[in-house]
């Protein structure tokens, strides 16, 4: 059995993540949506920044974001004890 102060622990670092990853989907998402006109005087392979970042650089950032969070919460889970049970 886990200790109370032991889940506060974990689950103060959970949230720490979580807002570090939503944080970085929003200026993403949002941010470099608002500054598109600006970052198309920047080009990249031959395309605008904010064209390439609409309909590539976003989606490989996400992808990145989704595995960066899926690793960090496993070691964060195995740190506190928490981890799910492998079935054989």
């Amino acid at each position: 059995m886990v200790d109370k102060a032991k889940l506060e622990a974990y689950w103060n670092e959970n949230k720490k993540l979580t807002w570090i990853t939503m944080i970085i989907w929003f200026i993403v998402t949002y941010v470099c949506a608002f500054f598109a006109a600006e970052l198309n005087s920047i080009r990249i392979l031959g395309f605008p920044l904010g064209y390439y970042m609409g309909s590539q650089g976003s989606l490989i950032v996400f992808v990145i974001l989704i595995f960066n969070y899926a690793a960090k919460m496993n070691k964060l889970d195995k740190k506190y004890g928490v981890e799910e049970e492998e079935e054989e």
